[in-house]
């Protein structure tokens, strides 16, 4: 999400996020329709929302302008700017991810994956590498990746899009020897860290949920946005990291149900007040 983007455009957060990741949801929530540019006057106030000073949004921006995130356009004769060209597939996917996650059942089909580069072409073998481990897969060897079979559309479509399909060799296999695949995927995949960003989010977000469901009542618009921006800037690096493992095998106190549940009702409750928000902000300033 071109200059080598990461899926669903810079899906890697830190636990309190950074005002480039801001402003990619920002984009991704509100601009994503044709010709959908935000003028920079509109940015620079909805960031200001959250805490983001203008020197900040600007420095924010060019960065994302110089890694093809964005580009510069014209909104109603304002200076401004949209998510660039060639990126509709990669939210579209981000956007399942994020809002539909989706868990593989035991006897679901594995995706594996297999590549050969050149010596001569270490970049490409380095990007190769890398662009897997953010889309999810486990690594079985140094030579042979492993993911949930469901994933095989946007894996393939990804790679091909940015001629790197060439390279590539994907199949879609059953487990069928007698070892533990529990035991297997806590090998292939670092379950301790996903557990761990898992548990990050809940304590983050749980008292949030609390705040806007007691009896004082929902809180303003402006604070909705904030609110679910910051939600959804958290938690869209979480299903990248766990790209819907079976639960059969995983720990019986796993707690990616417990945080998708909580992401879900606070974008239930905050979605609507936030867009009436950014609409009106965007309207006023146009």
């Amino acid at each position: 999400m071109i200059k080598e983007v990461p899926p669903a455009a810079d899906v890697q957060e830190a636990a309190a996020p950074r005002h480039h990741q801001l402003i990619v949801t920002l984009f991704g929530l509100y601009a994503r329709t044709p010709g959908g540019g935000i003028p920079v006057a509109t940015i620079i106030r909805l960031l200001q929302d959250a805490g983001v000073g203008p020197a900040g949004v600007r420095s924010s921006i060019s960065r994302l302008k110089k890694r093809g995130v964005l580009e510069s356009v014209v909104v109603n004769g304002r200076n401004g700017y949209a998510l660039s060209a060639g990126l509709d597939d990669t939210f579209r996917e981000g956007d399942e991810r994020i809002f539909h996650p989706r868990r593989a059942a035991a006897n679901d089909p594995w995706l594996l994956a297999t590549f050969t580069v050149p010596e001569s072409q270490r970049s490409i073998r380095h990007k190769i590498r890398s662009t897997l481990v953010r889309m999810g897969f486990g690594s079985v060897t140094p030579g042979l990746w492993i993911a949930p079979g469901h994933l095989r559309p946007a894996v393939i479509s990804y790679f091909e899009q940015r001629g790197l399909g060439g390279y590539l060799e994907f199949f879609l296999a059953d487990h069928v020897g007698s070892s533990d695949m529990r035991a297997n995927v806590a090998q292939w995949w670092d379950l301790p860290a996903m557990e761990n960003q898992y548990a990050d989010f809940i304590q983050t977000q749980k008292p949030l949920l609390e705040d806007w469901t007691s009896e004082s009542g929902p809180g303003s618009p402006a604070r909705a946005f904030v609110d679910h921006l910051t939600l959804v800037t958290q938690w869209r690096r979480l299903p990248y990291l766990d790209p819907g493992l079976p639960a059969e095998l995983l720990s019986d106190d796993w707690n990616a149900l417990e945080a998708h549940e909580l992401f879900s009702r606070l974008h239930e409750l905050l979605s609507p007040l936030a867009e009436s928000h950014a609409a009106a902000v965007m309207k006023e300033i146009s």
